[in-house]
């Protein structure tokens, strides 16, 4: 019997990140799930810029989840340094192209 194949198909963003709240030194998980075949690369950008997670460097606070969600082991904020709040999205990748979540706000909650 000749099996149908299933034709690769571009990424769709099938859960899209929502704004978040948090206090500092909290967790938190950015949410973003695509699909696509073959299975999309998940990166995350804040403002432009590509988001580093440990897959970058190993030490990260940031770490992508195996479903594409980010997580933050703790919020990181400081006065002069507030590396972790920002406008973020989340962007899924094949080679038949890409896929661009909504943006999502990350705040740090003022005590």
């Amino acid at each position: 019997g000749s099996r149908l194949r299933q034709e690769d198909f571009p990424p769709r963003i099938i859960e899209h990140p929502s704004d978040l709240i948090v206090s500092k030194g909290e967790p938190a998980t950015l949410n973003c799930k695509a699909e696509g075949r073959p299975v999309p690369t998940i990166e995350w950008y804040k403002g432009g810029e590509r988001v580093e997670t440990d897959k970058d460097d190993p030490r990260s606070h940031r770490m992508l989840l195996p479903s594409g969600s980010l997580f933050f082991l703790r919020i990181v904020h400081g006065r002069k340094s507030r590396p972790d709040e920002g406008v973020y999205v989340c962007v899924a990748r094949n080679y038949l192209g890409e896929a661009v979540s909504h943006n999502a706000s990350l705040e740090v909650a003022s005590k």
